[in-house]
């Protein structure tokens, strides 16, 4: 059976799985799109209404609905695929939502937990996604056993890189994961081969801890620390978005009883910075919050502007939340200076000048407004797949480049 529908076809050729049957979309001029539906896909798509308006799925807030809707997906998963990425990024890493039926046995309990956290979003930010994994990864090494005519030099590394496969169909792995990543295998090959098992455990448990502590903790104390010397009384300082070591920075320096504001931007689906909004308001410090739309606006109030980073590349470049690059482009327009803080483990020496060779697809449906009064009413685009000419890109990252840096501070260059 075909059909000249454009927009429908598999992950692997022109053709999607529904039923058990092949149902072959013939992919036709790139200008062109025929609206036209196969008749099982009709049929699905009725299905999907009736479903919806059943109240399963629409709503948020409603934890029912979700895992009724989220039941319902992992079901029909392999039934229909539709062909709706932009083609310009259809070499990037999409969304991933990780199902452990037919999940190796091998893989550990609490890295399985972990994988769905992560495919869910409800880990975010790369300290916060390293610091959970190296703390799964203690348990990991706490709990494994070296099988018999192997070493736990050889075999715990293949161990460990099972686990990291698992975690990467989850979501792709930040650079701060990939560099601690790195250290650990480092420290597993460096174990000597006349310690005992559970001693050899015990010391790669407690690198681990002091990886945590000396790269993480300590680097942000030093950070924060050198960030107080970059806020003056009267200052307006604009962030976007939500970084951790940047929110320490505006706690510690109000907490050293400064004079000055902050601003932050935020922007879709994510709306991260509300979160900075609450904290900096529950200790009383003087904040505003407004989305990316009003930023050449709000700039003219701005003295300063603080970026957190999800990497730093070797050309100087910052790799971190989109519509970072738009910020600090703004800032660069005005004269405002842009301060970085950046913790070391998270530099690498990989070289980006653009943010679609390399980057991360976030999940599609969080662009979507499907808020709703009550579970049984949906958002407009709520079916946005069944809308032959249109698409959605949710990219994760951009770049910016380090002409539009002024200082960029980490534990090593403390100022």
């Amino acid at each position: 059976m075909q059909s000249s529908n454009s927009f429908l076809h598999g992950r692997h050729g022109s053709s999607c799985v529904l039923r058990g049957k092949n149902v072959e979309a013939k992919m036709g001029d790139g200008n062109t799109q025929n609206n036209s539906l196969t008749k099982e896909i009709k049929t699905k798509l009725k299905m999907e209404k009736i479903i919806k308006n059943s109240g399963i799925g629409v709503c948020e807030n409603c934890e029912k609905s979700k895992k009724q809707l989220k039941n319902f997906q992992s079901t029909h998963n392999n039934q229909i695929v539709f062909n709706k990425q932009v083609s310009l990024f259809k070499h990037l890493d999409g969304d991933r939502r990780v199902n452990t039926q037919g999940t190796s046995k091998d893989i550990h309990p609490v890295i399985l937990s972990l994988g769905l956290q992560y495919s869910e979003f409800k880990i975010c930010g790369s300290n916060a996604r390293c610091i959970f994994m190296l703390n799964s990864f203690k348990q990991v090494i706490q709990d494994y056993h070296t099988p018999s005519g192997t070493t736990l030099q050889r075999h715990l590394q293949s161990y460990i890189n099972l686990h990291i496969a698992h975690l990467v169909l989850s979501r792709p792995l930040s650079v701060s994961m990939r560099n601690a990543i790195r250290f650990l295998k480092l420290e597993i090959s460096n174990s000597s081969i006349d310690l005992g098992e559970d001693e050899a455990k015990n010391l790669l448990i407690k690198r681990i801890d002091r990886f945590i502590r000396d790269r993480i903790t300590v680097a942000d104390q030093v950070i924060v620390a050198a960030g107080q010397d970059k806020i003056n009384n009267g200052d307006v300082i604009l962030t976007y978005s939500r970084s951790s070591i940047v929110e320490q920075v505006f706690i510690e320096a109000y907490k050293r009883h400064k004079l000055f504001r902050v601003i932050v931007v935020d922007s879709r689906p994510g709306f991260e910075g509300k979160e900075c909004v609450r904290r900096l308001s529950r200790i009383g410090l003087t904040s505003t919050y407004l989305t990316i739309s009003s930023l050449s606006y709000i700039m003219r109030e701005v003295t300063k502007v603080f970026l957190g980073a999800h990497a730093m590349l070797s050309n100087g470049a910052l790799y971190s939340r989109v519509g970072t690059s738009i910020v600090a482009m703004t800032a660069k327009d005005n004269n405002i200076p842009v301060i970085v803080f950046c913790e070391s483990y998270k530099f690498t020496d990989r070289v980006q000048l653009d943010s679609f060779v390399n980057n991360e697809l976030g999940p599609t449906d969080n662009l979507v407004d499907i808020s709703c009064g009550n579970c049984f009413k949906s958002g407009p685009l709520s079916s946005w797949y069944e809308l032959a000419n249109l698409k959605l890109l949710n990219l994760m990252y951009d770049v910016t480049p380090a002409k539009f840096i002024n200082v960029c501070i980490s534990e090593m260059v403390g100022k």
